[in-house]
């Protein structure tokens, strides 16, 4: 499966590349936050496409195993405020960023199996509702 190309805002790309820089390079999930910055167009916030997951959207999405969660993608000193966030650099959570409904993505699993996440909808994202500066 080819990796689907990710858009990212340039807000949540500097906020992002700030986190970067202030994290020590051996943090869970430095490198592949790093490697998602690298490999991301970037646009204007108004020019985000309304179905794009950026920073503090709730996505719907599908596990290979058919179960549906809910969660919203936050920066790491929001992860844990509830039960439905979760962080940028947790896996699940840097592997959502800059990805469109529809898209999917393998994903490796504790013991090495694979599994497929697939974005089913983007239920909030805050350039669509006019929040650019959040």
């Amino acid at each position: 499966m080819k990796t689907p190309d990710i858009v990212l805002s340039t807000t949540d790309y500097d906020r992002l590349d700030a986190l970067l820089a202030n994290l020590s390079a051996d943090s869970v999930g430095y490198d592949t936050l790093s490697q998602e910055l690298e490999r991301a167009s970037v646009v204007a916030p108004e020019q985000l496409p309304a179905n794009v997951i950026s920073m503090n959207s709730s996505v719907r999405f599908r596990l290979g195993n058919g179960k549906i969660s809910t969660l919203t993608l936050v920066y790491p000193k929001d992860a844990g405020q509830s039960g439905n966030t979760i962080s940028v650099l947790a896996p699940v959570g840097c592997a959502l960023l800059g990805l469109k409904t529809g898209d999917s993505i393998n994903w490796p699993l504790p013991g090495g199996d694979m599994s497929t996440i697939t974005v089913e909808d983007v239920v909030y994202q805050p350039e669509r509702e006019g929040a650019y500066h959040r």
